[in-house]
Formats: C-alpha cells, sequence, structure tokens
C-alpha cells in the first residue's frame, strides 16, 4: 500500500476509486460538504501520524458537475486549484470573496484558493492525457440555475467543475504540510437542476478508469 490518502464524498465513490486501485491505496468517505469533509480528512491524517504512519499525498476524488464548453459529461477533471467559490459576503454590488473582507490570513485556513500541488498536477495530466485541467470550484449548495451558473463564471472563467468537498479536503492537506490535488469525473452539467440529465453510471465507471491510472 502506498502512503497516498485517497478521500471521497460518499461510498459509492470510495467503491469506484477502489475497483480501480484494489488495496494498494488508502481509500476513505468522509461525507457531503466541505466542513464534514475537511473535518474527518484532518482526523484521518493526524490518526495515521499519530500510528507513526503517515500518509504523504491527499487526494478529494468523486464526481463532479462540468461547466459546458470546459468539459463533457463522463469526462475526467484535474483540479489545478480548489476555490471556496461561496464562502464570502453578499452585498448590494455583489458577491465578496471573504479573502478580501480584510480578515487576518491565519484565520483563512490558506484563503478562498489552494493551489494543487504542481508536482502531483503534472504526473496526473501525464498518467490521463484525456483528461481537462483547471480550478474546481468548492460550493456549499450545487448550482440549479441560469442566473447561479453566469454568476460563478462571472467570478471564476476558468473553472471547469463543481463539487462539494476539494476547499475543505486542501485546508487539511495543507493544515498538515502535506500536497495536495483534486480528482473528479462529470456526472452531469452545472446549470438548471435535471436529474434526468445526470449519468453518475458513467461517471463512476470513468472515476474506477482513473484511478487506475492513479501514478502513485
Amino acid at each position: 500500500m502506498t502512503d497516498a490518502l485517497v478521500v471521497t464524498a460518499v461510498p459509492a465513490e470510495a467503491e469506484a476509486v477502489r475497483a480501480g486501485r484494489g488495496p494498494t491505496v488508502t481509500v476513505a468517505p468522509v461525507g457531503v460538504g466541505p466542513a464534514v469533509a475537511g473535518a474527518a480528512t484532518a482526523r484521518l491524517l493526524a490518526l495515521a501520524e499519530a500510528a507513526g504512519h503517515p500518509y504523504r499525498v491527499v487526494v478529494s476524488a468523486g464526481v463532479a458537475g462540468g461547466f459546458p464548453g470546459q468539459v463533457q459529461v463522463g469526462g475526467t477533471v484535474i483540479g489545478t486549484s480548489a476555490i471556496a467559490a461561496d464562502l464570502g459576503a453578499d452585498s448590494p454590488t455583489g458577491f465578496i470573496p471573504v479573502d478580501q473582507l480584510g480578515m487576518p490570513a491565519e484565520l483563512l485556513g490558506g484563503g478562498t484558493t489552494i493551489i494543487a500541488d504542481p508536482t502531483l498536477v503534472a504526473a496526473l495530466r501525464a498518467a490521463l492525457p484525456a483528461a481537462v485541467a483547471g480550478p474546481v470550484l468548492t460550493v456549499g449548495t450545487v448550482t440549479g440555475t441560469v442566473a447561479g451558473t453566469d454568476a460563478l463564471l462571472h467570478r471564476h472563467p476558468d473553472a471547469v467543475a463543481e463539487a462539494m468537498e476539494g476547499h475543505g479536503v486542501a485546508v487539511a492537506a495543507a493544515h498538515a504540510g502535506l500536497p495536495f490535488v483534486e480528482l473528479r469525473t462529470i456526472s452531469n452539467p452545472v446549470g438548471p437542476r435535471d436529474r434526468n440529465a445526470w449519468r453518475l453510471r458513467e461517471a463512476l465507471t470513468a472515476l474506477t478508469e482513473a484511478a487506475a491510472a492513479l501514478p502513485f
């Protein structure tokens, strides 16, 4: 077994990763949303360190929504950064990210944008040449309208996907001093909520294939 920790939101995602990797990495479903994912990841990292077998790599993996024009349903995304896209304040002039509100940097857990480890990103791009690389947005509320999609893209025009855990996991990795990267496969387009357009089975199959190519 390697010293990589791969965390997913739900058991189905963990099973998809294990189907591709078998017992060669530690895979743990840690819950839905940035808070629970970050807290659970931090606990796993602390327990491993206390046991004398610390992890060296942290991966947030699972399915996600993809921004139309950036990645297709069934495609794979390598996150170059994890962005807490809805952490901040509303105002009459629009959304203000929390790191623009004058708070001390040490209170922001690394800021609203955490850059993925460049070495891990390069390794994944080499292993998954068909994957799309770019920022992945972390949200507490899944986007379900045209207006919401447009607002996110206005603030983050390079974003390729939207999920709910990456930034929380990235903060846990940053506090532990560990390299982080996010790996996602696309189950649906970001936009008006339409469950009939979701392709979870295809996305989980793609996740298994992507996990099999992990270079660690």
